[in-house]
């Protein structure tokens, strides 16, 4: 009886038990799906709170971005995205499509000045960069088909200078830059301030922009040489205009050597100073001196000239010297003032009978021609000694004439030899000296030295038989002028001196080293002498200095002459 009740009282303790568990884990379901539901009630409201905040940040910043436009284009909205395609030109100005003209004829623009406008790199998806590239421009015409804008190169490289975009779309903003006063440049390349009026050279390519970006790369070519500069600063503001105002250039030069520069350098050489280095054969290595007003004067009045010489180390390898007067700054076989092509040692002397020599820079090219070699070159000013020239002059004078009257010629070497020993002469210099007989020449010869001196087949100039190869290779080779025309080295030289239409010569208008090309079009200027270039520069306006005129700069000078009575 007791075992059944103990038995009855378990299973009722046990139900009860498992009553109470069940209840007590409905409990806990029904509070954590309370719970859940409050959270997400939560999560939905956040939501839906954060949605509106960002529509009421986003028509704020809309608004703020209209008044902004607004106050930027002076009253003037124009935004548009396009599609960028890009073409080979010069500059900074864009094409745009005709719809674009009709916007901005609406809006007033061409009421308010040049038109300049604000490019930068648009994102799809919603992406936000850390940094947005911009840059400014000008516009060049409205002629690019519906929906694409033509950029140039320079435009191109500042907005895409890591990689080429995916899908090239770019925003343009219409805005009023201001006038430029003040631009720092600094060039990534050595040597540009090397360039003879540098700052004319720069001011030919910023002729052909209408504004400068802060942190933009300007490319300036002159000549065969490319050179980049980057602007780090400019006043009154980051971006401003560039067109008819003056502007303060300063420039200055790279922070660190650049890395694989293929464009030649000038060093600098100091008087009196050797230099050293290594050349391979068909390299040039150049360096730079200058003569200034003390040194010329010098050497204007006789008393100094100016020695450049060149030394190889090698026995078998050998180098050329060039020398070159700016504007030409790197001096080659083509083209150069004064040249050396010496076995051995090399000297040129630029003294006051030269009349190429004067005051400015020079440029010295050391070529390798055969083989790589260790050379040495220095520039050094040589004093002449002053001496009496006059009585040097009588001296000579009275000596040989007084010399001639005991003497006869010797009929072998044709000196003139005295009477009392002329047989003894005669009878040795048969024996021991040979006069060569080529047409013009008549030197006199050792015997053991007449197998050595040989003549040229083309030119005729005496050699040694060592220098003939080199002489040959050198003033005889053909070469090929850009232009077509295949000369030697002498007529190559004065061709691209005077003659070829793709030398380079210094504009007298702009300063820039261009292409010489052809004559002038315009009959009164070829009349002038003016080349295809600067009959073109040359129609560019200037203030005159006397009355403030506008007058052709080809011009200028007849206007002075008829209107102000100055030479």
């Amino acid at each position: 009886m007791d075992f059944e009740l103990r038995r009855a009282r378990e299973k009722l303790e046990k139900e009860q038990k498992d009553r109470k568990e069940k209840a007590r884990a409905r409990l806990d379901r029904e509070r954590k799906a309370k719970q859940e539901a409050n959270r997400q009630r939560e999560a939905i409201e956040a939501s839906q709170r954060a949605r509106r905040i960002d529509a009421m940040e986003a028509q704020l910043k809309a608004d703020q971005q209209m008044e902004e436009n607004i106050l930027v284009g002076r009253g003037i909205s124009f935004n548009r995205v396009l599609e960028a395609l890009p073409f080979e030109g010069s500059g900074d100005k864009i094409k745009l499509p005709p719809s674009c003209f009709n916007d901005l004829s609406s809006e007033g623009a061409f009421d308010k000045g040049p038109l300049h406008f604000q490019l930068s790199v648009h994102h799809q998806n919603n992406s936000s960069p850390s940094e947005t590239i911009t840059t400014h421009a000008g516009v060049l015409e409205f002629t690019a088909d519906e929906g694409t804008v033509i950029i140039p190169p320079h435009i191109w490289n500042n907005l895409y200078s890591k990689k080429d975009p995916i899908t090239p779309l770019i925003e343009v903003k219409y805005v009023w830059l201001p006038k430029g006063t003040y631009a720092k440049l600094q060039s990534q390349e050595l040597g540009f301030s090397d360039i003879p009026n540098h700052k004319a050279v720069l001011e030919t390519t910023l002729r052909q922009h209408a504004t400068l970006s802060q942190n933009d790369i300007l490319t300036v070519k002159h000549g065969v040489l490319t050179y980049h500069l980057h602007v780090l600063e400019l006043k009154p503001s980051p971006s401003v205009s560039v067109l008819e105002t003056d502007i303060e250039v300063d420039i200055v030069g790279p922070d660190s050597l650049p890395e694989n520069n293929t464009q030649h350098v000038l060093k600098p050489l100091t008087f009196g100073k050797p230099e050293s280095g290594i050349i391979n054969q068909g390299d040039y290595i150049y360096y730079k001196f200058t003569i200034n007003d003390e040194t010329w004067r010098k050497i204007s009045s006789g008393y100094a000239e100016i020695e450049v010489k060149l030394d190889s180390e090698a026995k078998d390898c050998d180098t050329d010297l060039y020398l070159s007067r700016h504007p030409l700054l790197f001096p080659s076989t083509h083209q150069h003032g004064w040249s050396s092509h010496d076995m051995g040692s090399k000297n040129l002397v630029l003294g006051s009978k030269d009349h190429n020599v004067g005051i400015g820079g020079y440029s010295v090219g050391v070529y390798g021609f055969k083989g790589t070699t260790k050379y040495n070159v220095i520039v050094s000013i040589q004093d002449i000694p002053t001496t009496n020239v006059s009585q040097q002059g009588q001296q000579s004078v009275s000596s040989s004439s007084s010399s001639l009257v005991d003497t006869v010629e010797c009929g072998n070497c044709k000196h003139y030899i005295p009477l009392r020993t002329i047989g003894l002469h005669e009878a040795y210099c048969r024996r021991h000296n040979v006069v060569c007989e080529h047409d013009g020449c008549g030197v006199v010869l050792r015997v053991e030295e007449v197998k050595n001196h040989v003549h040229c087949v083309k030119c005729g100039l005496a050699f040694h038989c060592r220098e003939i190869e080199k002489h040959m290779k050198v003033f005889h080779e053909p070469l090929l002028c850009p232009c077509g025309i295949t000369l030697e080295k002498t007529q190559m030289v004065e061709h691209q001196a005077s003659e070829c239409a793709l030398r380079l010569v210094t504009c007298r208008f702009c300063g820039d080293m261009v292409e010489a090309g052809t004559l002038a079009v315009d009959v009164r200027d070829r009349l002038k002498g003016l080349s295809e270039h600067e009959s073109k520069c040359g129609s560019r306006t200037a203030p005159c200095d006397s009355c403030g005129r506008a007058v052709m700069l080809k011009e200028m000078d007849i206007h002075q002459i008829a209107v102000h009575q100055k030479n």
